[in-house]
This record gives C-alpha cells, sequence and structure tokens, in this order.
C-alpha cells in the first residue's frame, strides 16, 4: 500500500465508522471503485483500532463514570450508571457469539458488491422508517435488559458488509424509544468491547506474519482514522437532534441505488 491509499482509506473509516452508512462498505469499496488491491483484514482491524481510541477518548469521563460503578455493583451497590456499564457487555454477546460462529464465512461469502448494494439499501429504509415512527422519549439510562438484548441482536447483524454496526444499532435504539442522541450515544459506547475483541484477534494472528513495513502502514492508518473519527463523533452528536437521519438515508439510498447499477 502506498501512502496515499492509506490515507484515503483511514479518512473513509474515520469518516464513517460512526455515521450509519457502513465504515466496512465503504472499506471495501473504495479499492473495487479505484482498482486499489483490497487492503485485506489487517488494515481494517487497524483504522478500527484508531476508532476505537477516538470513541474511548471522547467518551472517557462517561467509561470512568462507568467502570467504577460496575466494580461497586458487584458489591451490590447498583445505580444507572452500573446498570449501563453492565448493558454494554451484555449488549456485545450476542456479536461475539455470531462473529466467532460465522467470521470466515462472512469473509469470504459476504463481502461483495451486491450484497452491500442491498444491505445499503434495506438498512437506509428500516433507518428511516425508525427516525420517522421513533417516540424519542428515553436517554441509554432507561434501557432495561430485553432493549438491551434486541440492540444486541441488531449489532450482530451488522457482521454483513454494508448493514452499518452504528446505522442498526441507532435503528433500534430509535425504534425502543429512544432519543436520537442516546441511541447514537448507546450505539458508540457498545462499539467500544466489540472493537476490542474483533481487534485483539484479528491482531494476534497478523502480528506472526508482520513484516516492520507492514506495521508501520497499520500505525499511520490507526493514527489518521483516530483523529478524523474524534471529530466526526463530536460533530455529528452536536448536530444530530437537529438534522435527524434523513441526510443518511438519503445517502445509502443513492449509494446502494449505484452499486446496484454497476454490478448490473
Amino acid at each position: 500500500m502506498d501512502i496515499i491509499q492509506i490515507i484515503v482509506l483511514a479518512l473513509v473509516q474515520g469518516l464513517t465508522e460512526f455515521l450509519p452508512i457502513s465504515s466496512s462498505a465503504h472499506l471495501i469499496l473504495v479499492p473495487i471503485l479505484t482498482g486499489w488491491e483490497d487492503q485485506g483484514l489487517a488494515f481494517d482491524v487497524a483504522v478500527h483500532v484508531g476508532t476505537l481510541s477516538a470513541v474511548v477518548f471522547y467518551f472517557r469521563r462517561e467509561i470512568s463514570t462507568m467502570f467504577l460503578a460496575w466494580l461497586a455493583s458487584l458489591k451490590g451497590r447498583h445505580s444507572e450508571d452500573s446498570r449501563l456499564a453492565w448493558g454494554v457487555l451484555i449488549g456485545t454477546v450476542p456479536v461475539g457469539i455470531v462473529g466467532l460462529l460465522f467470521k470466515d464465512y462472512i469473509a469470504d461469502n459476504l463481502r461483495t458488491e451486491l450484497v452491500i448494494a442491498i444491505t445499503t439499501i434495506l438498512f437506509a429504509l428500516l433507518l428511516w422508517y425508525a427516525d420517522w415512527s421513533g417516540k424519542r422519549a428515553r436517554d441509554e439510562h432507561t434501557l432495561g435488559w430485553k432493549d438491551i438484548i434486541i440492540i444486541g441482536c441488531a449489532q450482530a447483524v451488522a457482521l454483513i458488509p454494508g448493514t452499518s454496526r452504528s446505522g442498526i444499532t441507532i435503528t433500534a435504539g430509535l425504534m425502543l424509544g429512544l432519543t436520537a442522541k442516546a441511541s447514537a450515544r448507546f450505539s458508540f459506547l457498545l462499539s467500544i468491547p466489540v472493537i476490542v475483541l474483533a481487534g485483539g484477534l484479528e491482531t494476534l494472528d497478523y502480528l506472526q506474519v508482520a513484516s516492520a513495513s507492514d506495521i508501520n502502514d497499520l500505525l499511520i492508518g490507526a493514527l489518521i482514522s483516530g483523529v478524523s473519527a474524534y471529530l466526526c463523533i463530536s460533530v455529528f452528536l452536536k448536530l444530530l437532534e437537529h438534522m435527524g437521519m434523513t441526510p443518511f438515508v438519503i445517502y445509502r439510498l443513492i449509494l446502494g441505488a449505484v452499486l446496484l447499477g454497476l454490478y448490473l
């Protein structure tokens, strides 16, 4: 990979990871449209680590509070923050199970233009419906265990390329009556253990065969994606309640239509 390819792909990851438009779809599609070789799962993991650093830094105060509350809950002292912390952990279980069972099948069979086109359109329509019909009356601290399992199962669906992890979890949150900002905040918190698990497994495999130049490329990609992701989170959460999901729905419908046209 040359430096231009690294910069472009890292920026794409950083700017799309937390928007409901599917970062994985863009990371797959950019090399296809530009003629670049597929950057592979190792680079995907590196830029995901960059975005992980961004979300952890952005929510550092909330994470610290939740962690201390979680520790207190082990001693029987429960609170809204401890319940939210447990919710993030429990909400990760479905995607962990599905990922372990179907990781190879997904990588070998579902990273295709047609799958991305279909999921891009399908889940855009679902996002539009959730945005239109959602009551928007709750915050993330009001989530019950049933709500958390539903959102966690929705996150597992996002293993299909083009679905968008943030998109499908925000969709589920809206359908459960959360405000758009609360849906996004819980979605972002829920991303942390997922990225840790996925990145950890792939990194251990990759380091066994990686060269020094490969690792340098990964570090550059992680840095660029992290900085751009932090800026994206900040702007997205500030504008979300005002602009809603319509711009992202329109973008996904156009992108999906273009992809179908190219495929057919």
